[in-house]
């Protein structure tokens, strides 16, 4: 696959990587809802370390220096720079760029959940340039997917997530209230999800970091940074990380989050999905690769949504919580069959959940190379 202009053209939100061709270019995608909005309405820019190493927690202070905060996801952005040699445990130094890239290349190897060539038919057809995402304008007269072997939905990792898209409300403001059965199945999925090759692997990887004293430990911690609730409206908890990364919300009257291939397959399949266009398609020539695209659900525009395809839901799952967990709020360099690839995340400031750990706000693919 191919990226359809050049990614020095495909910079979109003013965001440039180093001129180091051996490093991805951020090429997609400002979510919409930070558009115009005020930073400590939403996300809350961190303060410095600057002469606060090893201090003491601080409830008060918006973000952290302390040997523990890489554990809890509230460091300041110059923590690693600052900090990150002053003496610190093992348990509490920084993931390094080498061992991200390694250890996703472990977890690319282990997803043999994921879609082969023959199980997905995928018609791109018309690639635009950044300057026309705006435009609004349906482009590609055919469905993305023309054939997805739904054979993979019967997986138990694929039947769990199924089962968790339709328990959420689209538009943010409407509070979420989950069932018995509904609680059940986040369950189930992380239960699932947690049998797979992927899933050990991240598990083991971050338990020799000391990041998690156990796999119970582990996955009570996912539990509650991706399902956990929170307000992103005025309406308590309306939202949650996998409602918003995952399934996809609407708010100012436009798509936000909605970054899942077989979300958007089964959305299409029931024609509430029209795509329009796409503006990158990735270098991989198997499954999982990226595409970049522009669509319109049920009435709501999305300009650019970055999504894996062909990839199961325990391999996404992973590599944002890795990314999540080893870089909080910024851009997380990964490499995936040699190509590297870029995962921005952001954490949730206006409530916590533990001891002042933070929930996930959006994760999504950022950049790549062909």
């Amino acid at each position: 696959m191919r990226a359809c202009v050049p990614l020095t053209v495909a910079i979109l939100c003013g965001l440039a990587w180093a001129e180091n061709p051996k490093e991805p270019e951020l090429f997609l995608e400002l979510e919409e809802e930070t558009e115009g909005a005020p930073a400590s309405s939403l996300y809350l820019a961190p303060n410095s370390c600057q002469g606060r190493c090893l201090e003491a927690f601080d409830k008060h202070h918006s973000c952290h220096c302390n040997a523990r905060c890489p554990e809890f996801g509230n460091c300041c952005e110059d923590f690693e720079s600052l900090c990150g040699h002053e003496g610190f445990s093992h348990s509490s130094d920084a993931i390094t760029k080498e061992e991200l890239q390694s250890v996703s290349e472990k977890i690319y190897r282990a997803d043999t959940n994921k879609a082969r060539k023959e199980d997905i038919v995928l018609n791109s057809q018309n690639c635009i340039s950044p300057s026309e995402t705006r435009d609004q304008v349906d482009r590609c007269p055919e469905p993305l997917f023309t054939y997805v072997n739904e054979k993979l939905f019967s997986k138990p990792t694929y039947s769990a997530f199924l089962n968790l898209l339709n328990n959420y409300q689209r538009a943010t403001g409407r509070g979420e209230h989950f069932t018995a059965q509904e609680l059940a199945e986040q369950d189930t999925f992380l239960r699932e999800i947690m049998k797979t090759a992927v899933m050990k692997e991240l598990y083991g990887f971050l338990h020799q970091q000391n990041r998690y004293s156990s796999e119970q430990e582990f996955v009570s911690d996912l539990k509650n940074m991706w399902f956990g609730l929170y307000s992103r409206s005025k309406e308590e908890r309306d939202s949650s990380g996998f409602e918003h990364v995952f399934s996809g919300e609407v708010k100012k009257g436009k798509v936000t989050g909605f970054h899942n291939w077989i979300r958007f397959y089964m959305q299409e399949k029931e024609g509430l999905v029209d795509y329009y266009s796409h503006i990158y398609d990735g270098p991989w020539d198997s499954y999982p690769d990226v595409l970049a695209m522009q669509f319109n659900w049920d009435g709501y525009y999305k300009e650019v949504g970055s999504a894996f395809i062909g990839s199961s839901p325990e391999f996404e799952f992973a590599l944002y919580s890795l990314c999540f967990i080893a870089r909080p709020g910024k851009v997380c360099q990964l490499s995936l069959g040699g190509h590297p690839l870029a995962i921005q995340t952001y954490t949730w400031n206006k409530s916590t959940y533990g001891n002042g750990k933070k929930y996930i706000a959006t994760a999504y693919v950022v950049s790549s190379t062909h």
